[in-house]
């Protein structure tokens, strides 16, 4: 087989194997919440001790992304570091999934225990097959454009699984009955696929063994300077959780914005329709703007681009010509950024290489699943506490909340998230420096030291 043709296969293989993930992780990062809301009908007495068990819950864990990450880097089997991690999260989070979305019959404090022994494992499960597949990503190619594809493909396939859900799972559920036995059944169906998927990965993807060369066991000592002492790695996480949060935070409201402000809680699935394919053709054409525009020009735009669509958005009237105009601009505009940052990260293991003369990807990317994890518990914690607030927990017909009441969720799924965007932005501006030349730089020396076996093209 060619280098290219390699190169080719490992693409696509890798991309196809997150398509069922982002189902299952859309599931309970998006609907999780709907669901005790408005299937089990929790009160609001027990959604504030749900709200804030959730938010520690996914903080808590997060700080034991890196662990992982420390975990995955330093396994050394006949598959390699990277496949057993993915295919034993990918079985347990599948299982556990489905337990959180079972009514055990408790009420009280009894449903809140149980709900946060499954939730918790539930994170640590997810987030191993997480860490595990993404930091596969760097030892694939080191050439910057080829990791573009693959990325961009990658995130094609992710938004596939991710609009897939958002724009079926409603009128699936309602079709099923709408109670409890419909969510149950719908997601066990989403994690079968996500198992199916994950096949692909796990038989097609083919490490490119050239680039890496033997090393040590990384300590915890290490790890830790690793993770504080890669000035890039540390801003780019930064910027990504800003971006989380904002993104999270706006996607979560999603459901009630169209049930209670719209009026129409069928219109969300057409309106997740509309802004999936444009976020599909977004990812599907950024390696053409990638070669003639560099990434900093790319991250520029694509802020512009969020920062109009969520201005239209606030002020439009609940007209879907003006809703819709604004969807698309802000998920076009998100969808560069997120594809930009998953390049960000993948090129800031070549610098920790080059700062700290060891190559570890998975540490690294054990960065991504904690910020996706501190993002989703501060959006649920904002979800959570304006539900309850502006009144819509406690409301039984959509009539019932406030205007006051919409105020309160349009500002918190808006304009809280476009001023967490925009700073994040700034942040990358003013301290991110990897740009080609450095890079280009970086694997030259490396090269030379002997750290790395550079790719024949």
């Amino acid at each position: 087989m060619t280098e290219k043709t390699k190169g080719n296969n490992n693409r696509y293989m890798f991309g196809l194997g997150t398509i069922g993930r982002d189902m299952l992780y859309t599931v309970v990062s998006m609907y999780l919440i709907f669901f005790l809301t408005d299937i089990l009908d929790l009160p609001d007495s027990t959604m504030w001790w749900m709200t804030g068990a959730m938010t520690i819950l996914r903080v808590f864990d997060a700080v034991n992304d890196p662990i992982m990450g420390f975990l995955v880097d330093n396994t050394h089997s006949r598959f390699g570091k990277f496949k057993p991690w993915i295919v034993i999260g990918g079985i347990l989070g599948g299982i556990l999934t489905v337990l959180l979305f079972f009514d055990f019959g408790l009420n009280g404090a009894g449903y809140v225990t149980i709900f946060v022994v499954i939730y918790l494992l539930w994170d640590l499960t997810y987030g191993a097959n997480d860490i595990a597949y993404w930091s596969m990503l760097p030892s694939l190619t080191l050439d910057q454009k080829e990791r573009e594809k693959t990325g961009s493909f990658a995130r094609i396939c992710a938004n596939i699984g991710l609009f897939t859900t958002v724009v079926a799972i409603l009128p699936i559920t309602n079709a099923l009955g709408g109670g409890k036995r419909a969510w149950q059944i719908t997601v066990i169906a989403i994690v079968l696929i996500t198992w199916a998927f994950l096949m692909f990965t796990v038989f097609g993807v083919k490490e490119n063994k050239n680039i890496n060369v033997k090393q040590e066991s990384t300590s915890l000592k290490e790890m830790f300077h690793i993770l504080f002492q890669n000035d890039q790695l540390l801003f780019t996480a930064i910027s990504m959780a800003l971006f989380m949060i904002g993104y999270s935070t706006t996607t979560a409201f999603g459901v009630y914005f169209f049930k209670y402000a719209y009026k129409n809680e069928g219109m969300y699935s057409v309106f997740a329709a509309i802004l999936g394919v444009s976020q599909l053709l977004a990812l599907s054409v950024f390696p053409l703007f990638s070669k003639k525009y560099s990434r900093k020009t790319l991250y520029a735009l694509a802020t512009i681009l969020v920062v109009v669509g969520y201005v239209i958005f606030f002020l439009s009237p609940m007209n879907m010509l003006f809703i819709g105009v604004a969807g698309i601009l802000l998920f076009i505009g998100e969808a560069f950024i997120q594809l930009l940052m998953l390049m960000f990260l993948t090129d800031t293991v070549e610098y920790g290489q080059f700062k700290f003369g060891r190559r570890n990807e998975s540490i690294t990317f054990s960065v991504q699943p904690f910020i996706n994890k501190i993002g989703g518990a501060i959006a649920n914690g904002i979800v959570g506490v304006t539900l309850i607030l502006s009144g819509i927990n406690a409301a039984v017909t959509p009539e019932e909340v406030t205007n006051n009441g919409l105020l309160i969720m349009k500002l918190a799924m808006l304009i809280l998230p476009l001023i967490f965007i925009v700073i994040g932005y700034i942040i990358y501006y003013k301290k991110f420096k990897i740009d080609k030349q450095m890079y280009d730089n970086i694997i030259s020396e490396l090269a030379a030291r002997g750290d790395i076996n550079r790719e024949q093209e």
